[in-house]
């Protein structure tokens, strides 16, 4: 019996990795050096164009921030990072709140979006902040 589960479990664990398979390959870029938290000019970027899964990059790092950025950071006004800890590949694909710092509020906005964690990489279903421009998802070296 114990065997018959760790079969099943290992089937279940196979079939996971598939469905995740399309987010983890059907992604775009973003790979703007301006887009890393690190990056303070003062640059007025918005994200009102995007819709889909993205993968962080190059200069902008390799994932969203967990912890409140700076605002006028990462080329925009309203640093956009995420209120939650990455998945784990296990969990599959989860919903977090991304959260938009400005006026002394690390969340004065905020939306939510779709997280993926892809063994090597995370993926992140975005669209366009609905309050406006001056809005921006930031990226992370780590």
């Amino acid at each position: 019996l114990e065997n018959l589960i760790k079969k099943q479990d290992s089937e279940i664990q196979k079939l996971k990795t598939q469905f995740l398979l399309k987010e983890c390959f059907g992604y775009k870029w973003l790979r703007e050096s301006n887009r890393n938290q690190k990056y303070s000019r003062l640059e007025y970027n918005c994200d009102k164009s995007l819709s889909g899964w993205y993968r962080f990059g190059g200069g902008a790092g390799i994932k969203i921030p967990t912890t409140c950025v700076f605002k006028n950071r990462c080329g925009t006004r309203a640093t956009g990072w995420m209120n939650g800890a990455h998945p784990t590949v296990a969990d599959g694909k989860v919903t977090r709140k991304v959260c938009y710092n400005w006026s002394d509020n690390c969340c004065l906005w905020s939306n939510n979006i779709e997280v993926v964690n892809c063994g090597q990489y995370y993926v992140y279903k975005l669209s366009a902040p609905s309050a406006g421009c001056t809005l921006r998802y930031c990226g992370s070296d780590n």
